[in-house]
């Protein structure tokens, strides 16, 4: 069981948040002004760098996450239980895991990333332990880092292949989206995209939705001076009959200069839930199928130009069951959830649990 907090980091956020309040959430119609984030997990074990990413409902309604350090450590998958509030290992060799989800099986999707992880999307069967490769290959050539994954009704998974870290030789000309099929072929979606982070789907699977993260460097090096960023934007590509994309993209957020999103998810009604990690307004960033802004949930104060950033937000998922419209978010290295109005959208096995 994960039990005490790091004190490190408990006393930043409690600095941060004496210095810089953080604001009341906005948007009546997906949130109440008084709702607040419950802490549910934060990091005691002793890994350096990186942050917690990735919640995924699994069909018993408790959350996978992932828990992902620098350097040689493999990375953590750890599953929180909503009914006891406790927190235990599932795996300590994740592979680098980050983005995860569960399969009509039942099954655990992972996508492994880079910097010594497996780079590949692999599956656990959650009861043995036991782990499998889906798909590591596009063309025979190894991916760069998959990051985060959506699953389409019929099965067929589509991920977003970025790099962010790590010194292994890229292979592959294109950061791209791809999609594994039922059959375990690979194809390519779109690479009409500068550094594809986060995924999701439309309820209605007419959409796929991609965070666009270009932070301008295949590795993260805290010592050498901040490269120059490119594209910070959410995408909308329009999907055909077959799965694949059908039309011209419509940008539906873009935000400059200032960082945008990891992670997302999506309501029954469409919107957007997106973990904007903008120093200016780290927190969830709700938006409907057109982009307008129609909510604002802070995960943290805001901070434009600190060195040591507290409260950025990295993924999103909704809950099952009774807990069907309580958000979980991964934010720094932590675990928290948030009680909204609307329940959030999963693919058919999920209902009604």
């Amino acid at each position: 069981m994960m039990r005490s907090p790091a004190p490190l980091l408990a006393l930043l956020l409690v600095s941060a948040a004496a210095a810089y309040p953080v604001p009341k959430p906005s948007g009546s119609t997906i949130i109440d002004s008084k709702a607040r984030f419950e802490k549910l997990f934060t990091r005691s074990a002793p890994i350096k760098g990186g942050l917690t990413d990735g919640p995924a409902v699994a069909p018993d309604g408790s959350i996978y996450f992932t828990d992902i350090p620098f350097g040689s450590d493999k990375g953590m998958i750890i599953r929180f239980d909503p009914k006891t509030k406790q927190s235990s290992v599932f795996t300590d060799d994740s592979g680098k895991a980050n983005g995860l989800m569960f399969d009509a099986q039942g099954y655990l999707l992972a996508c492994e990333g880079s910097d010594d992880g497996g780079r590949r999307v692999s599956r656990w069967n959650v009861k043995t332990k036991e782990r499998t490769t889906v798909a590591d290959r596009y063309m025979g050539k190894k991916f760069n880092a998959p990051n985060d994954l959506c699953i389409d009704t019929k099965g067929r998974i589509y991920f977003a292949d970025p790099r962010y870290l790590g010194d292994e030789p890229r292979e592959l000309q294109h950061r791209a989206i791809y999609r594994i099929d039922v059959d375990g072929s690979v194809v390519e979606v779109t690479h009409d995209v500068e550094k594809p982070n986060g995924v999701a789907l439309s309820p209605d699977n007419k959409w796929l939705y991609v965070a666009d993260h270009n932070n301008g460097t295949d590795k993260i090096d805290p010592t050498k001076p901040a490269p120059k960023t490119g594209a910070m934007k959410i995408y909308a590509f329009p999907l055909g009959a077959d799965g694949l994309v059908s039309g011209k993209k419509r940008t539906l957020q873009d935000y400059g200069k200032n960082a945008g999103v990891d992670g997302m998810t999506v309501d029954i009604k469409g919107n957007l839930y997106l973990a904007l990690r903008s120093l200016p307004r780290p927190g969830i960033q709700v938006i409907n199928p057109s982009g307008r802004e129609i909510a604002f949930i802070p995960t943290g104060p805001s901070q434009p130009g600190t060195k040591k950033p507290v409260g950025i937000p990295s993924n999103v998922e909704f809950g099952i069951g009774k807990e069907s419209t309580t958000l979980y978010v991964t934010t720094d290295v932590s675990l928290y959830r948030i009680k909204c109005k609307i329940p959030g959208y999963h693919i058919p096995w999920e209902r009604g649990k």
